[in-house]
């Protein structure tokens, strides 16, 4: 195979944060397009998605985080419109009780119960990701 000749998605991770006390850690973006997301971002060549996972949440919010397990893959060619990207997306919690702070490329960081999520200022395709994890969180009570 020609490296190259090929054109392929790009893998990505996003994290759903549960916080302590049962809140969602969103970010704000600092880049196109704006809004609020989940923790996430790119797979680094070499890098599991595991580890690109904490890494990415470690990045945007300053916590360490301990993944608890995978929601799900999510792929449709449009979910980002700078590029197509495949996201595999993981629940995960802090690892201790440190406050987090945005970085990297996170304007801000919010905690928002479920009742209070910003539903239509979400990017990419995070509110069906969203959507599908309180589904399978509700299923499970």
């Amino acid at each position: 195979m020609t490296p190259g000749k090929y054109r392929n998605p790009v893998p990505t991770v996003d994290v759903i944060l549960e916080m302590h006390d049962g809140r969602i850690l969103l970010v704000e973006r600092k880049n196109p397009p704006h809004g609020w997301a989940l923790p996430g971002g790119f797979v680094d060549y070499g890098e599991s998605c595991e580890a690109a996972a904490v890494r990415e949440a470690a990045e945007e919010t300053g916590l360490e985080v301990i993944l608890l397990r995978q929601l799900g893959t999510y792929s449709d060619p449009t979910r980002d419109p700078r590029l197509h990207t495949i996201t595999t997306v993981f629940i995960a919690q802090p690892a201790d009780d440190a406050v987090p702070r945005a970085g990297d490329d996170a304007a801000e960081v919010g905690l928002f119960s479920q009742d209070e999520i910003p539903w239509t200022a979400l990017c990419f395709d995070h509110d069906l990701i969203l959507r599908d994890h309180l589904a399978q969180s509700t299923a499970g009570d």
